[in-house]
């Protein structure tokens, strides 16, 4: 959805160009977290995004090339005339498009809110616009406006309703942002863009499809933070009750937007969002059948919801007005998870027990939510940091209680010999007293009863100048990654130490999951336990590049043995002192020989 561009940044006395990369464009910062209306939104977590436009009708298809990624960029990639690219409106008639059936599919899949896009960067507009004739009543055989009955069928099935809408760029308009193959950057005005179009149909938005909860705002550019101000301050006036996203620009959304198919490492405080495509590409491609798979949504769900935020997954309808076979397939069979398992995502908050080898938890006053993605292979789930008074643990609907014991803090849990859900099935624990919130807890657990263990160095004590950073990179065009990597490890001070709680005795492999520059390659590194050593060579990946895949490799460097269970502290650093930094570690992942 977001591309590296250049654009303009419009200052009061003048206009000057400076390069941007994606990162820099996702605004992530909110200044109104005091929203009332954002109960509701913290307490969604499940939200429907669709991108639908002309790119529909194109299907990754321009002249005779075919495009993979980002579906709704190609008007941008192909570099089509503004002219020549309007011409694909005579032919878009979605008359496949059924509003009831969205909604209703919507409402199956346990789909708590919607946003679609009313106008992409490519600058048409899907709904009835009197700003412009460039939208789909008036420059389209189709000649309806198909958002006034969405609105309509998504507030009969209860689901809150919004639109997307690009406010910078418009590759179809002179003085819009971003397209420079036809339009001279030195005569484009934005803020007469601003002005004549973008500011005039958000106020037709606001004004015309009833009360909206969400305006999506994307690629903020052109105006200075009190001029983004001003216009929020015109528009709050239509409706106050309506949320902004974060992507208004500087810092002043009512709530966070990460980047694309971004989630944080960590749980984080407030109202936030993770959005993700079902397949590679946000608009439809005909040619991308790549979709995630019920169990892959049902565990983004569950990681999202567990570190406190919401999911809008995105669905990319065809020219026609018809979603994808496998997202209808797919979405349905999320909602039948969300059906059994709802409780424990609806209206959550983090979970107060970080993350464990089999998987993560969520939370509610007295309860604490289980998803077991991983079954432990001695059928004892443990649950650790419990100083709470344990009332029962259950399957989620189910009312028989399970067999438990407390040993310390830890609380283990016998599970039955089959799981109703080996995708994720939750358990729910019924507590009395207060439990300690154990979320940032840099203590990782290590067991035997699971084939791995992959820690993040998010969870390690940096010592030195070692510090973590997230990296962003895409495999197709704006398919974009994130890791979160430790850097800067030049010499044998720049430590990272790993604590543990190993839960069984035994030997375990290390192994470094890493990104190494190839000036950087064959520096001596050091992993050590109490008095065990592991030394080893750093191996070459490749140079980072942003809009290049970041190859990772895993590098075995050895066996260490743990004598009894207890806490450990695992340190990895440089051997000694280097002019390159070690690497950049993505995680360290123990495995239990046998």
């Amino acid at each position: 959805m977001m591309k590296k561009l250049f654009f303009l940044l419009l200052t009061l006395t003048y206009i000057r160009s400076i390069a941007q990369d994606m990162p820099d464009m996702w605004t992530k910062g909110a200044a109104n977290s005091a929203n009332p209306n954002l109960e509701w939104f913290r307490s969604a977590k499940f939200g429907l995004f669709i991108h639908w436009g002309l790119y529909s009708k194109l299907g990754g298809r321009w002249n005779d090339s075919s495009y993979y990624g980002s579906g709704e960029w190609i008007m941008n990639r192909a570099k089509a005339p503004a002219a020549e690219y309007a011409k694909v409106a005579q032919s878009f008639n979605p008359t496949g498009f059924n509003a009831a059936e969205w909604a209703g599919i919507a409402k199956e899949a346990g789909i708590k809110y919607l946003v679609i896009t009313a106008k992409h960067h490519e600058g048409f507009s899907m709904y009835d616009s009197k700003v412009t004739d460039f939208d789909i009543v008036d420059a389209t055989p189709y000649k309806k406006d198909p958002m006034k009955p969405l609105a309509a069928a998504c507030r009969q099935q209860g689901i809150r309703f919004g639109f997307y809408y690009s406010q910078f760029l418009d590759w179809h308009e002179p003085n819009g942002g971003g397209n420079r193959w036809d339009f001279k950057e030195q005569n484009k005005d934005y803020q007469q863009y601003y002005r004549t179009k973008s500011i005039p149909q958000l106020k037709e938005l606001l004004t015309n499809y009833g009360p909206l909860d969400i305006v999506w705002f994307d690629m903020p550019g052109g105006l200075t933070p009190e001029q983004t101000k001003a216009m929020i301050d015109s528009l709050r006036q239509l409706q106050p009750n309506c949320l902004f996203s974060s992507r208004v620009g500087h810092n002043l959304g009512d709530y966070r937007d990460f980047g694309d198919s971004e989630v944080p490492p960590t749980p984080i405080a407030g109202a936030w969002e993770s959005i993700y495509t079902h397949n590679d590409s946000w608009g439809y491609i005909q040619h991308d059948l790549n979709f995630k798979s019920p169990k892959e949504i049902i565990r983004l769900l569950s990681n999202v919801a567990s570190k406190g935020g919401n999911l809008m997954l995105n669905v990319g309808p065809d020219g026609n007005g018809q979603w994808p076979a496998y997202s209808i397939k797919y979405l349905r069979e999320t909602g039948k998870w969300l059906h059994q398992y709802g409780e424990s995502i609806y209206g959550t908050t983090y979970g107060l027990i970080p993350a464990q080898p089999w998987g993560v938890t969520t939370s509610k006053p007295g309860k604490l939510y289980l998803h077991i993605w991983h079954k432990p292979g001695n059928g004892q789930l443990i649950i650790p940091g419990i100083n709470a008074t344990v009332k029962s643990i259950k399957i989620l609907g189910n009312n028989k209680p399970l067999a438990w014991k407390t040993t310390g803090s830890d609380v283990t849990v016998t599970l039955p010999a089959a799981l109703p859900d080996d995708r994720n099935t939750v358990l729910v624990m019924d507590y009395s007293g207060s439990q300690q919130d154990l979320s940032q807890l840099h203590t990782q657990t290590v067991s035997s009863q699971y084939p791995a263990t992959r820690i993040s160095p998010v969870w390690a004590v940096f010592n030195g100048a070692a510090e973590t950073k997230s990296f962003t990179y895409s495999h197709y065009f704006g398919d974009w990654k994130h890791d979160n990597c430790a850097v800067n490890m030049l010499r044998p001070e720049d430590a990272l130490v790993f604590p543990l709680h190993v839960q069984e005795a035994g030997d375990y492999k290390v192994v470094l999951d890493y990104n190494c520059e190839t000036a950087g390659a064959t520096q001596p590194g050091l992993v050590t336990l109490g008095a065990q050593q592991l030394p080893f060579l750093t191996l070459a990946t490749g140079t980072y590049d942003s809009h290049k895949p970041m190859l990772f490799i895993d590098h075995a460097v050895g066996v260490i043995h743990i004598d009894k269970p207890g806490d450990y502290n695992l340190t990895v650093k440089p051997a000694k002192a280097n002019n390159k930094e070690l690497f950049r570690l993505r995680s360290v992942v123990l495995e239990p020989l046998r």
